[in-house]
């Protein structure tokens, strides 16, 4: 195959693997497949996720982007993804530190700040519930639940160290109050100086992640309408790189999301065909 330059950058712990496919040169014609072979780690490169930055149809775009998790299915919206891709943009000189670009979720905007953080302007959030709850295993376990671009579920505990995410986070991934899509879970405690420490576990990796975007806005948002925390919200994720969720409160009325946070670039490499075998 013909040499494929990809980027590999973090957001906040959240890693991913980059490709300017605005040519249309991916050299797979099964892009998913090529997300789950890449993202292996230990035999690829090793990734949450691959992003294919394209052309958008509309011109008043800078671009647009194919999202997929590693294990080949697509999501409308990752938030770390989506600081690095607006990052990536200006590095590579597609945007300028203002940028807007099509996702699953409709038209992104962002702000790449002097000092290489992003701040990302997010959809509002929709379905948001609060105090719901679900059984597992005969016990039951009391939510809070928002869509901000995927699904979110945000359970409290006293023990963010020392949870078991990849088994509770599993069983309420698949549970069945979810089906047939499921949604993410994360687990949060909001500290005695307001901070929010939060684990999640991520559909589509089927894992804990270091960190997640989309469901540090899900948990700062409706803690902040229990009544727990004010905007702006800091949340340290397991990595331990904050992220920063702003954003205007009204009653039960929540708008203007915005989610600040690093996004780094950590190398520049060129696929070789036994990476994609």
């Amino acid at each position: 195959m013909d040499s494929v330059t990809f980027y590999k950058m973090s957001g906040s712990g959240n890693d991913f693997i980059f490709v300017d496919n605005r040519d249309g040169s991916f050299p797979h014609d099964d892009p998913a497949r090529a997300a789950v072979t890449l993202c292996r780690r230990g035999v690829s490169v090793g990734a949450d996720g691959l992003v294919l930055i394209e052309t958008p149809d509309d011109p008043s775009l800078d671009f647009r982007w194919r999202f997929y998790n590693a294990d080949g299915t697509t999501a409308d919206m990752c938030g770390n993804a989506a600081r690095c891709a607006a990052r990536l943009a200006y590095m590579l000189g597609i945007s300028g530190k203002d940028t807007s670009f099509l996702t699953g979720a409709g038209v992104i905007r962002a702000e790449v700040l002097e000092s290489g953080r992003v701040k990302l302007a997010m959809t509002d959030p929709k379905d948001t519930a609060l105090d719901r709850s679900l059984t597992i295993s005969g016990k039951k376990y009391d939510y809070h639940y928002s869509d901000t671009g995927v699904p979110h579920a945000v359970l409290a505990t006293d023990n963010v160290a020392s949870m078991d995410v990849a088994k509770k986070g599993s069983a309420v991934r698949y549970h069945e109050d979810f089906a047939p899509n499921g949604a993410n879970a994360n687990f949060v405690r909001v500290e005695k100086d307001k901070t929010v420490t939060i684990r999640t576990y991520e559909r589509g990796v089927e894992a804990e992640t270091l960190a997640c975007g989309t469901g540090a806005v899900a948990a700062a948002i409706t803690l902040a309408l229990a009544g727990e925390v004010t905007p702006p919200v800091t949340l340290v994720p397991t990595s331990t790189i904050p992220l920063v969720v702003h954003f205007a409160q009204n009653g039960a009325d929540v708008t203007d999301v915005y989610l600040e946070g690093d996004a780094r670039l950590i190398y520049t490499a060129t696929l070789h065909e036994d990476a994609l075998a």
